[in-house]
C-alpha cells in the first residue's frame, strides 16, 4: 500500500513539473503567433489572453502515467506493459477528444462538428466492454442490459464534456471544479485498491496545478495568464465521464460489488451537472439554441449578485463540498433516488436565494446611481 502511494504522489509531482515547464512555453508560442482570446459582451474578462493552456493536460497526464507504471513494473520485475481493449479505445477516444479541442482553439469548429466527434469518441467505449450495467437502485432499477446501458454511457460522457466545457467562464473555476471530482475519484479507486486508475488521476491533478497558477494568479501584462480553452476543458469532461463509468460498472472481476458507487460518481460531478441542465433548460424555455452561449451560469449569477470572480470561485467550489458532505450524511439514511431528489431541491433553493441577491443588488446599484436622497 506504502509503497503504491509513493508512485501516486511520484505521477502527481512530475505531471505537475511538467506543466510548469510546458505553461511558459505554451504562453511564449501564444504571444508569437498571436493566439489569444479575446473580450466579447458575452465573455468576464477585458485583455486578450492566450487559451492553449489545455495542450499541456494529456501530453503531461500521460508521460507522468507511463514514466511512473513502467518503473513500478521494472521494480517488480515485470520488465512488459500490456493494453487491454478498452485501454487501446480510451486513449483512442481520448486522442479524438483532445484533437478536435486543439483545432476548435485555433480555427474554431461548429457545434456540430465537435458533437459528431463527441458521439464517436463516447462510442468507443461500450465497444470496447466499458459502459454502465447497473443504476444501484436508482428509480428502482439495477441491472441494465447492454442495449440500454450503452447508450447511457455514451449521453453521460458527452454531457459530462459539455458540462464542464460549459462552465469554464471565470478563473480557476472549471480546473478547480475538476481538480475536486478528480481528487474524489482518487479516494474511490484507491479505496478499490484500482492503482493504475489511481496514478492516471493523480498524473492529471499534477498538470492542474501549474495551469491554476498561471490562470488565476498569472498576470497579463508579463504574459503570464493563461486560460485552457477547449483542448482542456473536453479533456476534463471526457476523462472525468469516463471515471465516471469505470467507477459505476459493476465487474466483480475487478472490484466487489460497492451499493454506493453511483452515488458517489454523481456527487463529484453535481455541481457542473446542474448548472448545465439549469442553463439548457432555461434556453429551451425561452425559445434559443441550446448551445447558444449566454450569461446565465451559475458564475454569472453570482457575479451579478455582487461577488467578483475570486468570490464567485471559492462560493461554488464550497458548493460543491457541501453537495458532497450533504449527500455522505443523506447516504445513510437515504436512497439514491431520495438524495437526488433533496440535492435538486437544495440546488433550486439557492437559486431562488441567489435570484433575490441579484434583485437586491441591482437595486442597490440603481440608489446607488440616483441623486433623490433614499430613506
Amino acid at each position: 500500500m506504502t509503497q503504491y502511494i509513493l508512485y501516486i504522489v511520484g505521477a502527481f509531482l512530475l505531471s505537475a513539473l511538467c506543466g510548469f515547464i510546458i505553461m511558459p512555453l505554451i504562453l511564449n508560442f501564444c504571444k508569437k503567433k498571436g493566439l489569444y482570446d479575446l473580450p466579447d459582451g458575452r465573455k468576464i474578462h477585458h485583455n486578450a489572453i492566450p487559451r492553449l493552456g489545455g495542450i499541456s493536460f494529456m501530453p503531461s497526464m500521460l508521460l507522468a502515467t507511463m514514466v511512473v507504471i513502467i518503473a513500478s513494473n521494472y521494480r517488480m520485475g515485470d520488465h512488459q506493459v500490456s493494453f487491454s481493449l478498452w485501454s487501446i479505445c480510451f486513449f483512442c477516444s481520448l486522442m479524438i477528444i483532445y484533437c478536435v479541442g486543439i483545432v476548435d482553439d485555433l480555427v474554431g469548429l461548429g457545434a456540430r462538428s465537435k458533437f459528431t466527434a463527441q458521439i464517436i469518441a463516447a462510442t468507443l467505449l461500450p465497444l470496447s466492454g466499458l459502459y454502465i450495467n447497473n443504476l444501484y437502485g436508482f428509480l428502482g432499477i439495477n441491472e441494465i442490459p447492454f442495449a440500454v446501458g450503452a447508450p447511457l454511457t455514451v449521453f453521460i460522457i458527452i454531457f459530462t464534456c459539455n458540462a464542464i466545457n460549459l462552465i469554464d467562464g471565470i478563473d480557476g473555476l472549471s480546473a478547480g471544479l475538476s481538480l475536486f471530482a478528480l481528487g474524489g475519484f482518487l479516494i474511490c479507486f484507491m479505496r478499490e485498491r484500482m492503482y493504475i486508475y489511481s496514478i492516471l488521476i493523480a498524473g492529471l491533478m499534477g498538470v492542474l496545478i501549474p495551469f491554476l497558477y498561471y490562470n488565476i494568479w498569472g498576470r497579463v501584462e508579463k504574459n503570464q495568464k493563461i486560460f485552457m480553452g477547449d483542448s482542456g476543458s473536453l479533456t476534463l469532461g471526457y476523462i472525468l465521464g469516463f471515471l465516471f463509468v469505470k467507477f459505476t460498472m459493476d465487474n466483480p472481476n475487478v472490484a466487489p460489488f460497492r451499493l454506493d458507487s453511483m452515488m458517489l460518481s454523481y456527487t463529484l460531478l453535481v455541481v457542473p451537472v446542474y448548472d448545465v441542465v439549469r442553463v439548457s433548460l432555461v434556453r429551451l424555455s425561452h425559445g434559443a439554441p441550446i448551445f447558444q452561449a449566454d450569461k446565465n451560469h451559475i458564475h454569472h449569477k453570482l457575479m451579478r449578485s455582487g461577488l467578483n470572480q475570486h468570490q464567485a470561485l471559492i462560493c461554488i467550489l464550497s458548493l460543491a463540498v457541501a453537495y458532497t458532505l450533504l449527500n455522505l450524511i443523506l447516504w445513510q439514511f437515504c436512497t439514491f433516488s431520495v438524495i437526488i431528489l433533496i440535492d435538486i431541491i437544495v440546488w433550486m433553493l439557492f437559486h431562488y436565494i441567489l435570484n433575490q441577491a441579484i434583485t437586491r443588488h441591482g437595486n442597490q446599484v440603481y440608489l446607488a446611481n440616483t441623486k433623490t436622497p433614499t430613506t
